[in-house]
């Protein structure tokens, strides 16, 4: 059962899916409750992530659903197991908003992560004297005993990259790398930096130049989720000034993996992309000496 009886991003993903396999299959929730000897209020629990199901539950509902695909019974039945599970990040839990929470379980859990930013560097990406400087300089007063945990949930999160356990690709609009907005020093350490973690095997940069024009302007900072072996978008994270935002529907899922296939065919590639990060660092050098 999620902590406390509530909801948690993992149950709920469980639960969506329960839901989608039920409904695909062609059973109401008081047929599928049969099907475990349970109650329909247990099925729709369920289904809203308030509560999970045993393992062996869950594979009977499959079976009834007619899933026969491994990886996905798998990966249902570990959802089941692990929906109260909060993680590493459950220590600053108390100086973290729980939206900031969902959305570190989601790239927790993911095996690939998109992300456009056109404003600032992915927290994924930053450095800590930029996490830093960012987090201070907000519209949001932070007090400072707050700052430190939020920096060091950055770099929590960054270990998911930094162990190969998720395929990332970042793209940011050329003003994230031109145009600083922190100081001098603290953008070329992040413009070494994102050099840097771009040879990673498993971390794809690029850049959408200005020239790409009102497309940039279009869409604000999100991030989209994928949790199996392919890349299908199984949930989107927008950021605003309040908080983050976690969208599942379908029609908003598919919405987001156009916009996100329409940013990355007009960006520059990887390679091209790093030259110009090399080219703008060195000029923001030269002018320093």
């Amino acid at each position: 059962m999620p902590a406390g009886g509530k909801p948690t991003v993992r149950s709920r993903r469980f639960g969506r899916k329960m839901q989608q396999h039920r409904v695909g299959a062609g059973f109401d929730q008081a047929q599928a409750a049969a099907f475990i000897y349970g109650s329909r209020s247990k099925i729709s629990r369920m289904e809203d992530g308030i509560t999970t199901a045993k393992p062996a539950e869950v594979l009977l509902l499959l079976d009834r659903y007619g899933v026969g695909d491994e990886t996905e019974r798998e990966h249902l039945v570990w959802l089941a197991k692990n929906s109260g599970h909060r993680g590493w990040w459950l220590e600053h839990a108390a100086h973290l908003r729980p939206d900031y929470l969902d959305h570190i379980a989601l790239e927790d859990d993911a095996t690939y992560i998109r992300e456009w930013q056109p404003v600032l560097f992915p927290g994924l990406l930053s450095t800590s004297g930029y996490a830093e400087a960012v987090i201070t300089a907000g519209p949001n007063y932070v007090a400072p005993e707050r700052v430190a945990h939020l920096v060091k949930a950055r770099e929590g999160r960054q270990a998911k990259i930094e162990e190969g356990g998720a395929t990332y690709t970042a793209i940011l609009w050329e003003s994230v790398i031109t145009q600083p907005l922190v100081s001098v020093k603290v953008q070329r350490e992040q413009l070494s930096w994102l050099l840097e973690v771009g040879k990673r095997q498993n971390v794809t940069v690029q850049v959408l130049p200005f020239t790409a024009g009102v497309l940039a302007g279009s869409t604000s900072a999100f991030s989209s989720f994928s949790f199996g072996p392919e890349p299908t978008v199984e949930a989107v994270a927008l950021e605003n000034m309040r908080g983050t935002s976690v969208l599942e529907s379908p029609e908003d899922l598919a919405a987001y993996a156009n916009a996100y296939d329409l940013l990355r065919s007009s960006a520059l590639t990887p390679d091209a992309s790093a030259k110009l990060i090399r080219r703008v660092l060195r000029t923001s050098e030269e002018d320093a000496s």
